[in-house]
């Protein structure tokens, strides 16, 4: 089965263990808050997504592979998301070379490395001070606050990437990425 030709799907419950109100939802939606009013439970058919805390794909944000998650809000240990789900983004498949540029600094100023695979610490692994900007030529990936690829994470899709401050993440600095594989 060639799981490429398989639209992405997430169906997002009111209620935990699939229960109350759903909606399914096969790309991005800036807006869910028409659809539910809260969120307890999701199932992913197939595909990945990435799950927004606000509208317009703000705030706080965490990855979903394909899979059931019946009690979301208890797994998420809900510090950080509550039943608040707002906005979705559907990741697409992607079959190929990773490639990202990071720099130290905004406007892609001072030390650059330019990774191909995973780094689970790029300042220990580059000997980087701080990272601020990238520029994302190839693939897909996770930026994480911290070492390992824990802690809060950040979605990077292909392009540039001037200024974290300006997407959102002001106080947020990036340690470790990922990249997202079909295998994800």
């Amino acid at each position: 089965m060639n799981h490429s030709l398989i639209p992405a799907q997430i169906i997002f419950y009111e209620d935990r263990n699939f229960g109350g109100r759903h909606y399914e939802c096969m790309s991005d939606c800036s807006d869910l808050s028409s659809y539910f009013s809260r969120c307890n439970s999701i199932r992913v058919e197939s595909g990945c997504f990435m799950i927004y805390e606000r509208p317009n794909y703000m705030g706080h944000q965490y990855f979903l592979k394909r899979g059931e998650y019946s009690d979301y809000s208890r797994m998420m240990g809900m510090g950080m998301m509550g039943d608040m789900i707002r906005s979705c983004r559907m990741i697409p498949s992607y079959r190929g070379s990773y490639r990202m540029r990071i720099y130290e600094r905004e406007n892609f100023g001072g030390q650059m490395n330019e990774l191909m695979d995973d780094c689970d610490n790029f300042m220990d692994r580059y000997r980087m001070s701080d990272c601020q900007s990238c520029n994302v030529m190839d693939g897909h990936w996770l930026m994480y606050e911290q070492a390992n690829f824990r802690g809060r994470m950040t979605y990077m899709r292909p392009g540039e990437y001037r200024s974290f401050r300006d997407m959102g993440s002001s106080n947020m600095r990036f340690m470790s990425m990922r990249r997202i594989t079909d295998s994800c």
